[in-house]
């Protein structure tokens, strides 16, 4: 699982090779089996496949009042043959503490797309810049539902080199806050 965890890469240029739909179902199991709060699985993903939709989902994934206004992910949603929309549903999810733990759901759901992409040769990156209102409308997803990440899924035009993560001892404190 680590060796995945080491290649999994943020892929923003695709090819148009099509993915089996043996891979999709696979990665979709994989989101299928990610652990959620109370295993109340609030979550459901759209599968895009429309190339006009697809180039909807890119336009609309830059905000242009934000503080990120070019979103390099942008053209991977539209160069990848498959975009996923994971979405979570917060009545069907727990708040503790003021958490809302669909978020928690959805962000283990994404997490668990992306490695089993890496593990079967397949790209992925999370977008999660968007016009959220409008993106619902495109898909006609109800609006008590949350869009929470998009990611496309394709195979990669090139597998980019590892970048630099911090260590351990950066990142990791024992007992206490240090």
């Amino acid at each position: 699982m680590l060796s995945v965890m080491q290649r999994r890469r943020a892929i923003r240029r695709y090819t148009d090779q099509p993915v089996e739909e043996e891979k999709l179902v696979q990665v979709l199991e994989a989101a299928r089996l990610a652990p959620t709060w109370a295993n109340k699985q609030c979550w459901k993903v759209v599968v895009v496949r429309n190339h006009e939709t697809r180039q909807a989902l890119s336009e609309l994934s830059n905000v242009p009042e934000s503080e990120y206004p070019a979103n390099p992910a942008r053209k991977s949603l539209i160069a990848a043959p498959i975009v996923l929309v994971v979405c979570g549903d917060p009545r069907l999810s727990g708040v503790m503490y003021g958490k809302e733990y669909y978020l928690v759901d959805v962000g283990i759901v994404l997490d668990h797309i992306m490695l089993a992409a890496t593990s079967l040769g397949l790209g992925t990156c999370f977008v999660g810049v968007f016009d959220e209102e409008r993106v619902k409308q495109l898909l006609e997803i109800p609006s008590h539902i949350r869009v929470v990440g998009i990611t496309p899924l394709g195979y990669a035009e090139r597998w980019p080199e590892a970048r630099p993560r911090k260590d351990l001892s950066e990142l990791v404190c024992q007992e206490k806050w240090s």
